[in-house]
C-alpha cells in the first residue's frame, strides 16, 4: 500500500499556486493545434528515407494515434484535477505495481514532448536563413564544433552556428507568450492557428484539384529511394517499419490536448472533447500533405538536399501550389508560424508534465511553482535551458529519434494504464468510458509499437536505441531524490488527488501479475523484432 505525506507540497495550495480553471474544450483544441505543424517536423526525412509508402506510413500512423485517443481520453477524465497529460494519468495506474515504473510514464513524455522546442526553432530557422540568404551566403556556412557525439551516429556533435541564435530567439518568444497564463496563450494560439493552418490544408488539397499529384510519383509502391533495388522484402520492411516508428512522434501527438484537464472549466466534457477534435484535425493534415507532398514532388524531389533535415521542405512545399514568388514566401512565412505554433504547444503541454509531475512526487519539488497568471514558469525554464542545449545539435532527426524512444515506452505504459485502472479503479466515476473494443485496440497497438522500437528506431542512426535507453535511465536518480531525500519515502497527498477512497492510501492492487506480464510482453516485442531485422 503507497503511503503519502501530511502535508502540502508547492503548487497545490491557493489559486496564486496552482494552475487555473480559465478554459475549455475549444481553447484546449487551440493551444494544441500546432500538433498538425509536426508533419513538417519529419516529412522530409521519411519520404527520404521509406520513398513511395510514406503516404501509407503517415496515414497508418494518424489512425494509430486516433485509436489510442480513447483510452487517453477515458483515464484523463479520472483526473479533473490533474494537468500534464495522459503520462500523470498513466502514473497512477502504474504505482501501485512499482514505484520506479510509474515515473517513467511521465519522464518519457516530457522527453517525449521537451525537444519539439528546439527542433522546431531549429527547423524554422532553416526556414529563415533559407528564405534570406543564398546557399554559401557566409551567415548560413560558418560553425564553431563544440563536442564530437560521433559515438552515437556519425557526424553528430554539437555546434555554434546562426541557426542556434535565431532558434533562440524564437524560443524566448514562445517562453514569453506562455508566461501569461494559459488563458492568454490559448487566445495567441486561435489568432495563430486559424491563419496557419490554412496553407497546411492548402498544400494539402490544391495539388489534387490542379492536377499536380502524379500516381507515377508512387511507382514502385515498395520500401526504398532505389527504383531498382526498392521491395518489401526484409531491407524494405525495416525501413517501413522505421518510417512507421518515426512518424509516430508527430501523429500520436494530439495526446497533448488533454494536458489541460485542471484548467478546463468543465473536465468532465471537455477532456475527452479536446482530444477527439484534435484527433480528426490531425486525420486531415496527415493523410492530405503527404499525399500531396509526394505525389507532387516524386522520388527525386524528395531526395533533393534540404528535404531530409527539413531546412527546405517550406520552399519545396510553396512551390506546389504554383503563385510565383510572393505566394511562395508569404507560405514560407505562414510555414514559420506553424513552427511557432507547434513550438508554443509543446512548451504549454511539456511544461505542465513537469508541474504536475513535481505536484504528484515523481520530481523535483521546484518544477511545481507557478507565477501569478497560473503560469508553470519553473517547468517552462526547465525546458528553455534544457532545448538550448539540444538547439547545439547538428541532427536534428536523430534528436528526434532519440525523443520517439521515450515516446514509444510513454505509449506502451499509459495505452496498458487503461485496462489497469478498469480493474483497480472500477469504483471511481468515469465522465466519458471508452467503448472496450477500443480500449482492447489501444492494448493492442501498445505491443504494435513496442515492436516498431525494436524494428524502426536504429533506421535513423545505430546508437538511436542506446541514446533512448540512457535518456529513460535518468529518470531514476531524479526519482531517488524527490521521493527518498526530498520526500522521505512518502507521497504527497496531492498524488491520490481523485483517486484515494480514504485520503491516505490508494489501496491493494486488484490485477495480480498481468501488469509484469504487459511488460515482459513489451520487452519480448521489441526484443524480437530488433533480433529479426538487425541481426
Amino acid at each position: 500500500m503507497v503511503s503519502t505525506a501530511p502535508s502540502a507540497v508547492a503548487g497545490t495550495g491557493d489559486s496564486s499556486s496552482t494552475l487555473h480553471r480559465v478554459i475549455g474544450w475549444k481553447d484546449a483544441f487551440w493551444v494544441a493545434s500546432g500538433v498538425p505543424a509536426l508533419v513538417l517536423f519529419s516529412i522530409g526525412g521519411i519520404a527520404a528515407t521509406v520513398g513511395t509508402p510514406s503516404v501509407l506510413v503517415w496515414t497508418l500512423s494518424v489512425l494509430f494515434g486516433f485509436i489510442q485517443a480513447f483510452t487517453y481520453a477515458e483515464i484523463a477524465g479520472l483526473f479533473p484535477n490533474k494537468s500534464g497529460g495522459a503520462s500523470v494519468y498513466g502514473a497512477a495506474a502504474w504505482v501501485r505495481y512499482s514505484k520506479f515504473i510509474a515515473p517513467l510514464s511521465v519522464w518519457c513524455n516530457w522527453l517525449a514532448w521537451t525537444p519539439v522546442l528546439a527542433i522546431g526553432c531549429g527547423i524554422a530557422a532553416g526556414y529563415i536563413l533559407t528564405a534570406l540568404f543564398p546557399a554559401e551566403a557566409a551567415i548560413r556556412t560558418w560553425e564553431i564544433q563544440l563536442v564530437d557525439l560521433s559515438f552515437f551516429k556519425e557526424g553528430l556533435g554539437l555546434r555554434l552556428n546562426s541557426t542556434f541564435f535565431i532558434g533562440a530567439i524564437l524560443m524566448l518568444i514562445s517562453f514569453g507568450i506562455q508566461h501569461r497564463g494559459i488563458l492568454s496563450t490559448a487566445k495567441v494560439q486561435t489568432i495563430v492557428g486559424a491563419s496557419v493552418l490554412l496553407p497546411l490544408l492548402i498544400i494539402g488539397i490544391v495539388p489534387l484539384i490542379t492536377g499536380d499529384v502524379s500516381m507515377k510519383a508512387f511507382e514502385p509502391f515498395a520500401p526504398g529511394t532505389d527504383i531498382g533495388t526498392a521491395a518489401w522484402d526484409k531491407a524494405g520492411w525495416t525501413l517501413f517499419f522505421g518510417g512507421l516508428f518515426i512518424a509516430a512522434w508527430s501523429a500520436y501527438a494530439f495526446e497533448t490536448a488533454i494536458c489541460y484537464t485542471s484548467e478546463f472549466r468543465n473536465p468532465a466534457t471537455d477532456t475527452y472533447k479536446a482530444i477527439l477534435y484534435s484527433g480528426l484535425l490531425c486525420i486531415a493534415v496527415y493523410v492530405l500533405v503527404p499525399l500531396s507532398f509526394q505525389g507532387a514532388l516524386g522520388l527525386a524531389g524528395v531526395m533533393a538536399p534540404g528535404i531530409v533535415d527539413g531546412s527546405g521542405v517550406a520552399q519545396a512545399m510553396a512551390s506546389m501550389v504554383g503563385g510565383g514568388s510572393l505566394i511562395t514566401n508569404l507560405l514560407v512565412v505562414m510555414l514559420i508560424l506553424a513552427l511557432m505554433l507547434a513550438i508554443t504547444t509543446a512548451m504549454a503541454g511539456s511544461s505542465r508534465t513537469l508541474y504536475q509531475g513535481s505536484v504528484d512526487g515523481w520530481l523535483p519539488r521546484y518544477l511545481s511553482r507557478v507565477n501569478e497568471n497560473g503560469a508553470p514558469t519553473s517547468g517552462m525554464a526547465t525546458d528553455l535551458a534544457f532545448n538550448l542545449i539540444l538547439l547545439l545539435m547538428s541532427d536534428y532527426l536523430f534528436v528526434l529519434a532519440v525523443s520517439n524512444v521515450c515516446y514509444i515506452v510513454f505509449n506502451f505504459l499509459n495505452l496498458n494504464a487503461g485496462w489497469i485502472h478498469r480493474i483497480d479503479n472500477a469504483h471511481v466515476k468515469r465522465p466519458w468510458k471508452a467503448p472496450t473494443v477500443l480500449l482492447g485496440a489501444g492494448v493492442v497497438l501498445a505491443f504494435v509499437n513496442a515492436f516498431l522500437l525494436g524494428a524502426g528506431a536504429d533506421v535513423w542512426g545505430s546508437g538511436t536505441l542506446v541514446a533512448g535507453a540512457i535518456a529513460i535511465g535518468l529518470v531514476i536518480p531524479v526519482f531517488i531524490f524527490r521521493h527518498f531525500i526530498q520526500d522521505k519515502g512518502v507521497f504527497p497527498p496531492q498524488m491520490l488527488a481523485d483517486l484515494s477512497v480514504d485520503g491516505k492510501s490508494i489501496g491493494q492492487p486488484k490485477a495480480g501479475m498481468l501488469p509484469y506480464v504487459a511488460l515482459a510482453g513489451g520487452v519480448l516485442s521489441a526484443t524480437v523484432a530488433y533480433v529479426i531485422f538487425w541481426t
